[in-house]
């Protein structure tokens, strides 16, 4: 077998053909048969032994879903950090130990704010630390979503330049890596899809340079609603794609907040173009008050059905309620387990857990 180590091969050598043919065949049983899926995990299942990527490779947009090296549609689930600006001591090695292990996830979403203290403040640092994040959840086998956190001016096309300078030095020092998606735009807002369109068929060649098979999601009207939070609906992206090929578009939901036409509207979407939920939550649309599991049940089943992938707002300690850590966790160090959990910390996490490829 690849990888087997030289001390490994001396302990064969020296034993009896039938110690060989009985250890050869508990190797077997726990590589290949032992793995199980996720699909048949319970909640409180033990961290599997694969990686998301080591069983997945690099992923493609074919049709309408996200698939796997080899083809197949898959959904992937997990976590998106709050702001680096504020929360960069929620994501650490031990953080991303839970989400990769205790959590069992998938993917992780890397918010580097433009404004509001990020980005623009120090281009340098901000891109050294998405950077570093990116490497942490890849040495973890996860998937990373590089997720530029525009948000105010909600035009995304009042960033242009500055995203150029990030996606290209991000794309340069990451286009080797398999696990990489590149979300262009967060949530544009105020601003018409036409001029979404013309931001993304500018910037995604940006990406292109540097990593050509790379999955760009692309932020859709109205607060990556897809235009519903305006009056509008999915024909709008239907009719007037993006001119780029293995791409996906994003949307945004707040369980609390946006009820059936929102979930109908996702429901229609995802049967004619590519989707992904980058970010959603159990409260209200900013992230706060009481808890609606029941409606977003209704939005998981969905994704599950349809195999949307998507990351949860927010792997952080925030004080609404949308953070899915207890105040102080982060400066404490301690990640696993429930007892660190708010309410929607740990809904989300068993429907992580719970979860299939």
């Amino acid at each position: 077998m690849k990888g087997m180590s030289v001390m490994s091969l001396r302990l064969l050598q020296r034993l009896r053909p039938t110690a060989v043919l009985t250890l050869a065949l508990t190797l077997f049983l726990t590589l290949f048969l032992g793995f199980g899926t996720r699909a048949d995990a319970a909640p409180d299942a033990a961290p599997r032994a694969a990686t998301p990527v080591g069983v997945n490779g690099k992923v493609r947009v074919c049709g309408t879903k996200l698939c796997n090296a080899s083809g197949t549609p898959i959904q992937l689930r997990g976590m998106s950090t709050h702001g680096t600006q504020w929360y960069a001591q929620c994501v650490t090695d031990g953080s991303l130990d839970a989400l990769a292990g205790d959590w069992n996830g998938d993917i992780l979403r890397v918010s580097t704010y433009v404004q509001e203290g990020g980005y623009e403040t120090d281009p340098a640092r901000f891109t050294d630390l998405a950077s570093r994040i990116v490497d942490q959840a890849t040495a973890r086998g996860l998937y990373v979503i590089v997720d530029w956190h525009q948000l105010t001016p909600g035009d995304p096309n009042a960033n242009t330049a500055r995203a150029r300078t990030f996606f290209t030095e991000m794309a340069r020092r990451h286009k080797d890596k398999v696990n990489v998606l590149w979300e262009i735009a967060n949530e544009p807002n105020g601003v018409s899809w036409p001029r979404i369109k013309s931001y993304a068929e500018t910037i995604i060649p940006v990406v292109r340079a540097q990593d050509p098979d790379g999955v760009v999601l692309v932020g859709t009207r109205a607060w990556s609603s897809l235009g519903v939070s305006d009056g509008a609906d999915e024909t709008e992206v239907v009719n007037n794609p993006v001119k780029a090929d293995n791409i996906m578009y994003t949307f945004h939901f707040y369980a609390a907040s946006h009820k059936a036409e929102y979930l109908n509207t996702l429901s229609r979407a995802a049967d004619r173009i590519p989707m992904f939920v980058t970010e959603f939550g159990t409260q209200n649309y900013a992230g706060e008050g009481a808890n609606d599991f029941a409606q977003s049940q209704r939005y998981i089943d969905l994704m599950a059905q349809k195999k949307i992938s998507w990351t949860n707002w927010n792997y952080s300690d925030d004080n609404r309620s949308g953070a899915v850590f207890k105040s102080g966790t982060c400066a404490r160090g301690q990640w696993t387990g429930t007892s660190v959990l708010k309410e929607a910390g740990v809904w989300i996490r068993e429907r992580i857990r719970s979860g299939g490829f």
